[in-house]
């Protein structure tokens, strides 16, 4: 054997020692739509054995129809990458329902060639990845609507006996009444905050300019709690417009650099990175309907904080979760809430040092209906 040949024997064992390393199922698909190569998580996957995989089309693999033989051609005819969310896999051989997101792409050096890699969701992933995590902004409306009636309107009248108290009262006595009016205004800003989860009016949209929300987001955080935080911007300036309403498009941002400039605490190197792309190959389908919509642009926030424990993320978007000592928890749901309005969804990954806040939306094509009276 020539060492030509010897070192092509070595890099082929090597990819095929890494791909079988690989949790994720990973296919390639000739230009007959047979299988031609597997590794052992796809073997896994779909409950058969490389040696009857490459006697399957992939079309023997996956339920009539499914959206993944379109993403194969789509990808063979364009040749560029595509991802899709939440496709259902399940077929008479593997029945119960099997998400997976899906990533296809072409094989340069072997044309007609495409490699569909799955990543399999988890329970607690499926449900997170739901459109804006609305369950999780839902579980609290009917308790906000409760507290708005039945706290508040004691907490009025607590707060005022305590100040016709407070005019009689010793300076000793008066400060107990101060402590009595101060904590019944904090329970109703608390509950106050609650209602907005309750309000399902249409919002008022128009296009906007995501960098100009950023640019005024970023100048915010530098008066104030990010003033020693290092802000790197990282745009694409040919970004198409939102529709969305601009004010509550800078409270999420807000609300999430302030999480990020908070999680790098007193760091000397702490930064902020705010992104956009056009990312053309997202698409999601909308829970309780078969209609999948196109996400293509994405915001990102990114810090080098310390990240968030492993055991929170999967609900960090539920009310009432959070890593502050004093924090109410309902920021993040708020948040999730309102991009969810938008027709959007909100992710996170973390890891120490490295967090990013993903906000994928779809664009203002122009022909967009405007609802809540928007312009």
């Amino acid at each position: 054997m020539s060492h030509a040949e010897a070192f092509s024997s070595f890099a082929t064992d090597t990819a095929d020692t890494v791909l079988n390393a690989l949790p994720h199922p990973i296919l390639m698909v000739a230009p007959d739509g047979k299988i031609a190569e597997a590794n052992v998580a796809a073997e896994a996957f779909f409950e058969v054995s490389m040696l009857l995989l490459r006697r399957h089309a992939l079309r023997d693999l996956v339920p009539f129809g499914s959206p993944l033989l379109a993403l194969v051609e789509q990808v063979r005819n364009r040749g560029a990458a595509v991802n899709e969310y939440r496709v259902d896999l399940s077929t008479p051989r593997n029945p119960g329902e099997r998400l997976v997101d899906l990533n296809v792409a072409p094989v340069p050096e072997r044309p007609g060639h495409v490699v569909v890699m799955l990543q399999e969701r988890t329970i607690a992933d499926k449900m997170d990845r739901q459109l804006t995590h609305r369950g999780a902004a839902r579980s609290v409306i009917a308790l906000a609507s409760m507290l708005a009636h039945e706290i508040k309107n004691p907490l009025s009248g607590i707060r005022g006996a305590a100040q016709l108290l407070e005019q009689s009262a010793d300076d000793d006595d008066r400060s107990l009444t101060r402590l009595i009016c101060d904590e019944a205004d904090r329970i109703v800003k608390l509950v106050d905050r609650m209602e907005v989860f309750a309000d399902e009016r249409p919002v008022e949209r128009e296009p906007v300019n995501i960098h100009v929300v950023l640019d005024r987001v970023k100048k915010l955080a530098l008066s104030g709690f990010g003033r020693n935080v290092k802000f790197v911007e990282s745009y694409d300036p040919s970004l198409p417009f939102v529709l969305a309403n601009r004010d509550q498009f800078i409270q999420v941002f807000l609300n999430l650099v302030k999480n990020a400039a908070e999680a790098i605490g007193d760091r000397a190197d702490g930064q902020i990175e705010l992104t956009t792309a056009f990312r053309p190959g997202v698409r999601l389908q909308i829970p309780g309907s078969k209609t999948r919509v196109s996400l293509p642009l994405e915001f990102c926030v990114k810090d080098n904080g310390a990240g968030v424990p492993a055991d929170l993320l999967p609900h960090l978007f539920d009310p009432f979760v959070t890593t502050k000592p004093t924090g109410t928890g309902l920021g993040l749901a708020l948040v999730a809430k309102i991009v969810g309005d938008h027709g959007g969804i909100i992710e996170c990954e973390s890891q120490p040092r490295h967090t990013v806040f993903r906000v994928l939306m779809p664009m203002f094509t122009g022909d967009d209906a405007l609802p809540g009276g928007g312009t």
